[in-house]
């Protein structure tokens, strides 16, 4: 089974971030949503009522494996592709003229797309994807091909997007976008929902009650002050600032180990440190994969 009775439920104006690691099943469910294959069991609703065909103008679909024609120049490209999703010549024109002006590429109208590099063809895809104004934005592993400059800028317009009402499903392994775009997640593995919910609550129940602390002119090696109480994961010097990653043990308060600290030195910083999606991403897997 490439999906195993998944249930998610995406609220409509946020950024939903649809993980797993390669062969989970993601894009077998991208494909679904986008009717380009159909469940053997199951529904899926947009806005309360049955998905059908009437649906795909107001999606916007832009796939891992890119698909743009090579010999084709990107402005003729771009205005086909755009009518296909119902603009009229003109409005088309006018969107476009727009969307290559806000990316810096109205220079690129009449050239081949044979001609452009793979992140300069992303530019135009993503452009295609969002024309219409759809109001839902499906992107899979949009950021390949981009340098992080380029990356910056294709978040920054994911962000405006949403802000301007689109709900988006982002599927991608760049795990720092993710924390950087998500509300909600669910991780998919071997075809099933291991994990969902709001990117914050998750990052919460998989702490482990770790904190980084910076104390100027500490008096001595925190070792010989808080002995066994609260392990020393690790301790460094920079000149006068002492900084260490220190786990505080449970039923015990982060309030406990600032007064042990107070009398040391002068603490500069003192923060939780929560785990990163990455890091959670890697645990779940590795747990679903030993418990199978």
């Amino acid at each position: 089974k490439a999906l195993d009775k998944i249930s998610i439920s995406i609220e409509e104006g946020s950024i939903f971030g649809l993980l797993g690691p390669n062969g989970a099943g993601k894009t077998s469910l991208i494909r679904i949503l986008n009717q380009i294959t159909a469940p053997d069991e199951g529904q899926i609703l947009f806005n309360g009522k049955l998905l059908n065909p009437e649906h795909q103008i107001l999606i916007g679909y832009l796939p891992e494996e890119r698909g743009l024609y090579k010999k084709m120049k990107v402005g003729e490209q771009a205005l086909y592709l755009a009518q296909l999703k119902g603009l009229t010549k003109v409005d088309a024109i006018q969107k476009l003229k727009y969307w290559f002006k806000r990316f810096e590429i109205t220079d690129w109208w009449d050239r081949r797309v044979e001609e452009l590099s793979k992140g300069m063809q992303q530019k135009i895809q993503f452009i295609i994807t969002v024309l219409h104004e759809p109001k839902l934005l499906i992107f899979d592993e949009p950021f390949t091909g981009f340098d992080p400059i380029n990356v910056n800028i294709l978040k920054e317009e994911m962000l405006r997007l949403n802000k301007e009402g689109a709900t988006l499903i982002l599927s991608t392994h760049n795990m720092e976008s993710v924390e950087a775009l998500c509300d909600n997640i669910a991780l998919i593995d071997q075809s099933k929902k291991i994990l969902d919910g709001k990117v914050n609550d998750i990052k919460q129940t998989y702490k482990q009650n770790h904190y980084t602390v910076s104390i100027l002119n500490c008096t001595s090696a925190l070792n010989s002050i808080l002995n066994t109480k609260f392990p020393i994961l690790q301790e460094t010097q920079i000149e006068s600032t002492t900084h260490a990653h220190i786990a505080i043990p449970a039923l015990t308060s982060p309030n406990d180990l600032l007064n042990q600290l107070m009398n040391i030195g002068t603490i500069i910083h003192f923060e939780e440190i929560l785990p990163s999606m990455n890091d959670i991403f890697i645990h779940t897997v590795s747990n679903n994969k030993k418990n199978e």
